[in-house]
């Protein structure tokens, strides 16, 4: 099917780029990659008047720290994700999840940003915002605030950013002591469970843990039954194999597609959330 027509603007600056969005009065979309939006227009699902192109600002994309924490612009490429040699010394999970994501195509063309506001349920961002207690950071007419990623997730393809928005970037903590591992279709390479998990260590006891998952229901969650389990344990195998067993067994809302059905969900949760948090605990004791 071919999109309906619309007007097509590049924006040359941020505030550009909001004041253009706001002149849209709810009819404009922002677009950089364009592989979440495209399709949808192809479809028919989304029928923006006007399309306004943000992939060439300055400052919207790269990976820097910024104090204490790392900060990636929201136009940055999954494929830069996946190699920046900042985010495989601090922060590996980010970066093993950004070279999960679809295929090369889509990893050089597809953003961050993009990503995390358009909030596919079966994306594998989302998760891996939620264990690294990102704060998403937006700007619009009204100025600047910043959104906790468990906050930032609402519903199905529902986040917290108004119309007239825009997703600027992400900041986290660095956090070595995390990994992702999911179950993906073999076509797309969407999770259908992916499970991101980041380990807080002091000495050889867990302090905190936060999980976060994709795939299994209409928007990426936390698993706050199994970092409660965690919360105090030592730093051992036996402590993550006894909390991995309570691993999505509240989920009330469980997806049930032609990929996987809704039983077979939720017997690979606390599978995937076994393997994630294996391999972080490998990096925590390596």
């Amino acid at each position: 099917m071919i999109s309906t027509a619309f007007e097509y603007s590049r924006a040359t600056s941020l505030d550009d780029a909001i004041a253009k969005l706001r002149a849209s009065n709810g009819e404009g979309k922002v677009i950089a990659g364009g592989h979440s939006l495209v399709p949808l227009m192809k479809l028919r699902l989304s029928e923006p008047k006007t399309l306004i192109d943000i992939a060439r600002i300055p400052g919207l994309s790269g990976i820097r720290k910024k104090d204490d924490a790392i900060e990636i612009g929201a136009g940055t490429v999954h494929h830069e994700v996946a190699t920046s040699a900042l985010l495989q010394q601090a922060c590996p999970m980010l970066a093993e999840t950004a070279a999960a994501i679809g295929d090369p195509l889509v990893r050089n063309r597809g953003t961050l940003g993009g990503s995390l506001a358009h909030a596919d349920p079966a994306a594998d961002y989302p998760a891996a915002m939620l264990a690294l207690d990102a704060d998403i950071h937006i700007k619009g007419p009204k100025g600047s605030r910043a959104v906790k990623a468990h906050d930032f997730f609402r519903g199905l393809f529902t986040v917290d950013l108004a119309p007239d928005e825009i997703l600027v970037a992400v900041q986290f903590s660095p956090v070595k002591s995390a990994a992702y591992a999911k179950l993906y279709q073999r076509a797309s390479h969407f999770a259908i469970v992916g499970v991101a998990a980041a380990l807080h260590v002091n000495k050889e006891t867990i302090q905190s843990a936060r999980i976060g998952l994709t795939g299994a229901s209409s928007h990426a969650t936390r698993l706050t039954d199994v970092e409660q389990a965690l919360a105090g344990k030592p730093l051992s195998v036996q402590s993550i194999e006894a909390a991995a067993k309570i691993a999505g067994a509240k989920l009330e809302d469980v997806n049930s597609d032609i990929h996987a059905s809704e039983k077979y969900r939720r017997a690979m949760v606390p599978v995937f959330t076994k393997r994630a948090l294996e391999r972080a605990l490998a990096r925590a004791t390596s």
